[in-house]
């Protein structure tokens, strides 16, 4: 038999609304403990998506940010996990960087990457995640319209903190430019918005081609 795929369901256990990754990973809501499991699972998988996304990368001569998967992934775990897993699937993914696990772009890790030029796309991944997980428990990922809203406002968010970040840094060494502005535009922008608008395309379509297939699986009720 087919289901028909809720817009705006709620879980017994909360208001967080349903998301893709519920459906797919499905366990009973009296079950507390497989709940648990899978939030902790989903979160894991979130993160390790981001850090194997990291390590596909290369950079423009000059250029000291590199063209790497991370905003994709950043978007598809957010719509996938929802607000609260989302969050924690980015931030756990800081976190690992920050204590040395060779989790960010060309294997790198510590401090001196959140603080340097980057800094501010990784921050935005944190919120990006956090909004479109709470988007996709609206619904917004239930039709390509609503799916493309969504990605098009977690990929602004990552921009909108990445690019000012890179000014800020770049006004001082070891960049050292004169329109810092300009230069965080010229190389932490303009470049990406070509592989952006196909990322935030293939995002967007995942989302409502995998809720119409959940929603034609036999054997669920």
């Amino acid at each position: 038999m087919t289901i028909s795929v809720p817009r705006l369901d709620r879980s017994a256990a909360g208001e967080r609304g349903i998301t893709i990754a519920d459906f797919l990973v499905p366990v009973r809501v009296s079950d507390g403990i497989g709940v648990r499991l899978r939030h902790l699972a989903l979160i894991l998988l979130g993160t390790l998506l981001i850090a194997a996304a990291a390590q596909v990368r290369f950079y423009l001569p000059g250029n000291p940010v590199p063209f790497t998967g991370q905003t994709f992934a950043v978007l598809l775990a957010g719509g996938a996990l929802g607000f609260r897993r989302g969050i924690a699937a980015t931030s756990l993914y800081l976190l690992l960087g920050i204590v040395g696990l060779p989790v960010f772009a060309d294997a790198k890790h510590g401090w001196e990457i959140v603080s340097g030029t980057t800094g501010g796309y990784l921050i935005g991944f944190i919120l990006a995640g956090a909004l479109v997980g709470r988007l996709a428990e609206l619904g917004w990922d239930r039709n390509l319209r609503g799916a493309v809203g969504a990605m098009l406002i977690g990929d602004v968010v990552i921009f909108a903190i990445g690019v000012p970040w890179l000014a800020i840094v770049a006004s001082g060494p070891p960049i050292s430019a004169s329109q810092p502005l300009d230069f965080a535009i010229a190389n932490g922008l303009t470049p990406f918005l070509g592989a952006e608008i196909l990322k935030l395309a293939l995002a967007a379509a995942a989302f409502p081609a995998a809720w119409w297939l959940v929603g034609r699986r036999p054997g669920d009720s």
